[in-house]
């Protein structure tokens, strides 16, 4: 791994960051049915990406483990491929996030729990519930804000 290093990501990695972003959301996000990955593949690719700024992490190979986007101060995604979980890498990206870019919000799936305990470790708090997400579809959508003290 290149210890520490982020990096911002170019148009020209979006193909590569969405192969990541489905990789990640198998493992993840056990209650979204295939259809629905299809759906969100090619918004991923053509219309999500463009919408924030994104950063990553990238092995000794320059190959994306992980990436953040983010948009004002909302963290918008982060995925990490499944070979490098445990790593240390979400909490790098969002670390950085959070004293280079200001963030202090994120929205997470209520029904990853992984995720959910991920942000409360990392220092967010619930700060509200819609039962849709933004595309309208009826999965919860925990809205987090960081705590004052995290910050």
């Amino acid at each position: 791994m290149n210890n520490n290093l982020i990096f911002p990501v170019t148009a020209s990695e979006y193909p590569e960051v969405t192969e990541l972003w489905e990789r990640s959301v198998r493992a993840t996000h056990d209650f979204l049915p295939e259809e629905d990955i299809q759906f969100f593949r090619p918004l991923i690719l053509n219309e999500f990406l463009p919408m924030v700024t994104l950063f990553c992490t990238k092995t000794m190979q320059s190959r994306i483990s992980g990436f953040i986007g983010i948009a004002e101060d909302k963290v918008e995604m982060l995925f990490i491929d499944p070979d490098y979980r445990g790593q240390g890498l979400g909490k790098r990206l969002l670390n950085y996030a959070i004293a280079q870019k200001h963030i202090t919000q994120v929205d997470v799936n209520e029904q990853n729990p992984q995720a959910v305990g991920f942000y409360l470790n990392c220092g967010f708090e619930v700060a509200g519930r819609s039962e849709l997400d933004g595309m309208g579809k009826a999965y919860p959508i925990l809205r987090l804000r960081l705590k004052k003290t995290a910050l």
